[in-house]
């Protein structure tokens, strides 16, 4: 699955330590591999068309939407932070 970075991601996660940066990385492999890898839970966002939260680790998400077959990812942050951007 074709994986898209809006100026905000990529911003946030240049913000991020070089440990959850690498974390990061590797779970969009995982997400390009099968959208619902078990490590990402994979969750739809309530209320949100096409948007989907993706877990890098216990403390941090990603937040994307899917348009076609492509995820544009917005987000990346803490759990509670993420949600703000």
């Amino acid at each position: 699955m074709p994986i898209s970075k809006t100026k905000n991601f990529l911003l946030r996660y240049k913000r991020l330590p070089k440990s959850i940066q690498k974390k990061v990385e590797k779970q969009i492999l995982f997400l390009e591999k099968d959208f619902f890898y078990p490590s990402l839970r994979t969750k739809k966002l309530i209320g949100a068309k096409d948007w989907w939260e993706f877990r890098v680790d216990y403390h941090y998400r990603m937040i994307g939407k899917k348009q076609g077959e492509t995820i544009i990812l917005h987000s990346v942050g803490p759990h509670d932070e993420v949600w703000r951007s």
